[in-house]
């Protein structure tokens, strides 16, 4: 009997890369090589897209995608494509807006074959790599110990003057394309904002990793609609210092989170309604409770959503930590996703259907 021949691997249409990039280092630079070593085209997904800097998420996509892009030769240039995406803090939402994604730019009729998911299995945050069944999986183990967050914290622990000893110190864990890129970004005005945004949050940690357990940390939102329009602060403090937020804050302990989310309104915007009517507008309550979803730590909020109808809109001022407060046009909040504070643009797309287009 004669032996069939083996089988031959289908030729791969694509390989795909998933990460942050915050900033792209050594080990993301080895990553991107091999994927593109596996198929003729690379898909960089840029996660934590349209959302406001934070010391976790500095750069723009745009400014992640320029990295790579100076990092790689010009031949292998041509080769990559960029899909930013925003979180979501939805799982199955997000793989679904990869797998459209990943197929918008490269259709079956651009090529054939199998589209490849090329990543690292590092920690219980990877698991996403395994949500894409269809997709040949290509597990490849850390090529190189380059950490985004120890990079970070080196970044934003520097001073505009130190900048240059900092990044030289760097210099097998960034490509020079990234050094030259950070030492120039460092020169916006976003750079000292975030380097105070990042003192404060590592001083709160600090204030509590004596604790016995790691906190858990209990918060409200209350997220207002009204003749077409939504209540929002500006945040006159840390984190978030100059964003949108819902107004809310920390549970006190004799309260229920519903009184606490009426104190926390009325505290920061001074709305006055009587009791009766704030529960008659009450329409829903959800626990957002993902474990990234704030800076400071895990932190669990209960927002409660309040439709007043078409009525005219409530007097309001600011008070407490809100540096401002305002009565939004729904229609504008898609164009300011950029803005908010934490997961706040996605609590109310939850309840107001914002990207549902």
């Amino acid at each position: 009997m004669r032996t069939p021949p083996p089988a031959v691997a289908p030729t791969l249409r694509a390989a795909v890369c998933i990460g942050r990039f915050q900033p792209f280092h050594a080990g993301h630079l080895a990553l991107l090589r091999h994927a593109l070593e596996k198929a003729p085209r690379c898909v960089v997904v840029l996660g934590s897209s349209f959302q406001a800097r934070t010391p976790k998420n500095p750069f723009s996509w745009q400014e992640r995608a320029e990295m790579i892009r100076l990092s790689l030769p010009e031949q292998d240039q041509e080769r990559v494509q960029f899909l930013p995406l925003r979180d979501w803090y939805d799982e199955a939402r997000w793989t679904v807006a990869v797998r459209e994604g990943v197929e918008a730019l490269c259709p079956p009729a651009s090529g054939t074959g199998d589209i490849a998911l090329v990543g690292h299995f590092k920690d219980a945050t990877s698991n996403y790599l395994r949500n894409f069944p269809g997709w040949r999986m290509f597990s490849v183990e850390r090529l190189h110990p380059a950490d985004a967050t120890s990079l970070r914290d080196a970044f934003f622990a520097s001073t505009r003057e130190d900048m240059p000893g900092t990044l030289a110190a760097l210099v097998d864990q960034v490509s020079p394309a990234v050094r030259a890129f950070l030492q120039g970004w460092s020169a916006l005005p976003a750079f000292s904002a975030l380097c105070e945004e990042w003192q404060m949050l590592r001083d709160y940690r600090a204030a509590w990793s004596t604790a016995p357990y790691p906190p858990v940390f209990v918060t409200v939102d209350a997220v207002l609609h009204c003749s077409g329009h939504v209540l929002l602060i500006r945040r006159g403090q840390a984190p978030g210092k100059g964003l949108f937020a819902m107004p809310g804050g920390f549970i006190e302990q004799r309260e229920t989170a519903y009184q606490s989310a009426l104190r926390e309104l009325h505290e920061e915007t001074a709305l006055n309604l009587l009791p009766e009517s704030m529960r008659q507008s009450l329409r829903a309550t959800q626990a957002f409770d993902h474990p990234d979803r704030s800076q400071r730590g895990r932190t669990i909020t209960h927002a409660h959503y309040f439709d007043f109808g078409d009525r005219e809109l409530p007097e309001v001022r600011a008070g407490d930590d809100a540096a401002s407060v305002q009565w939004v046009p729904i229609d504008q909040l898609l164009s300011l996703e950029d803005q908010f504070m934490d997961d706040h643009f996605h609590i109310l797309d939850h309840f107001l259907g914002l990207t549902n287009a």
